[in-house]
């Protein structure tokens, strides 16, 4: 008996050593990051007298020039590029991504509200400024994208300014475009800036 029960007990042992010595299945490697969102090119805006130039994509939120939408995007998640010309006409992407879609979602609607109600924020913190703000329409491209213009003045100065601005939405990405230039919506170039907006929502992912 005692010696069936070494043998059963040195089976054992090897057993155990055999295991321990058996290597041990590799972790799996992490899932690579997806890659972030991509930007507008300069050759992507919409049509200019002279060219456009592309500044570096940033960090962060823009720290000025964004009066109708500052604030309302997150700094964690957000990345800018500006643009500009020769001549007074200067443009602007915001990239956004949330943590969740629902968040996106949220975002976008709440830049959308600000947008709508910018020009009569504006008439209020300067009484002297006249303008007109217009819903222009939707952009078809994945979950949508939304374009207004918003014409201001200063009569008595005689100075006329239009702005281009759209908000738009794929999955977690919300990207915010801004077109801006001296004179009035006639010389914009509205059908130039929504297809410009449909590239950004495009090449966000």
């Amino acid at each position: 008996m005692r010696t069936l029960r070494t043998t059963l007990l040195t089976a054992a042992a090897a057993g155990l050593a055999v295991t321990a010595l058996a290597p041990v299945p590799a972790a799996a490697a992490p899932a690579p990051a997806p890659a972030p969102p991509k930007f507008l090119s300069a050759g992507q805006l919409p049509a200019s007298l002279t060219p456009w130039t592309a500044g570096p994509v940033r960090q962060g939120v823009p720290a000025e020039g964004s009066v109708c939408t500052e604030g309302i995007a997150p700094a964690a998640g957000t990345r800018h590029r500006d643009f500009r010309t020769e001549l007074d006409t200067g443009a602007r992407q915001t990239i956004t991504v949330a943590a969740t879609t629902d968040r996106a979602k949220a975002l976008a609607a709440e830049l959308r509200s600000a947008l709508e109600t910018c020009l009569d924020r504006l008439k209020e913190q300067d009484p002297g400024l006249e303008g007109e703000a217009f819903y222009q329409g939707r952009v078809d491209i994945e979950e949508g994208a939304h374009v207004y213009s918003i014409d201001t003045s200063y009569p008595e100065v005689g100075s006329t300014d239009i702005g281009l601005y759209s908000v738009g939405r794929d999955g977690r990405a919300v990207t915010v475009v801004e077109w801006g230039q001296l004179g009035e919506l006639d010389g914009a170039p509205l059908e130039g800036f929504k297809k410009t907006t449909r590239t950004a929502v495009a090449k966000l992912y």
